[in-house]
């Protein structure tokens, strides 16, 4: 998929993409929902201030943590993200940088489907 033509590119100081603004209403009027660089709404319908706040604050840490794989057998796999853009996203198993493991590469849609989700603690996974 690629970004919807009418979705606001924003970039921190040094030029670098960390999401876009969608136009959208409310009840409370226009505004902007905020959409992370792996398509995903990260708020309702807030003004652009708030939007371009959101995003600064957002940044792009959240692409280095972990995450977990939903599989085709119902498990689930701890991944990292290798790759985003509005062309795809790809992620690897987890391998704590292990130069013997080997390398198992997924290529996901973007947006990320929902089979993509953070860690979090105390959840079963698969190594």
């Amino acid at each position: 998929m690629s970004v919807p033509g009418d979705w606001i590119e924003h970039r921190r100081h040094d030029r670098e993409l960390v999401g876009w603004m969608r136009p959208a209403a409310s009840e409370e009027g226009d505004g902007f929902v905020v959409v992370d660089m792996l398509g995903r709404e990260r708020t309702g319908v807030v003004d652009w201030l708030r939007a371009e706040e959101t995003l600064d604050e957002l940044g792009l840490g959240y692409l280095a943590d972990p995450y977990e794989l939903l599989l085709d057998d119902g498990r689930w796999l701890r991944v990292r993200i290798t790759e985003v853009s509005p062309d795809g996203i790809r992620v690897k198993r987890d391998d704590w940088g292990a130069i013997d493991v080997p390398l198992l590469e997924y290529s996901l849609a973007f947006p990320a489907p929902h089979e993509l989700r953070p860690v979090e603690p105390g959840r079963p996974l698969v190594f």
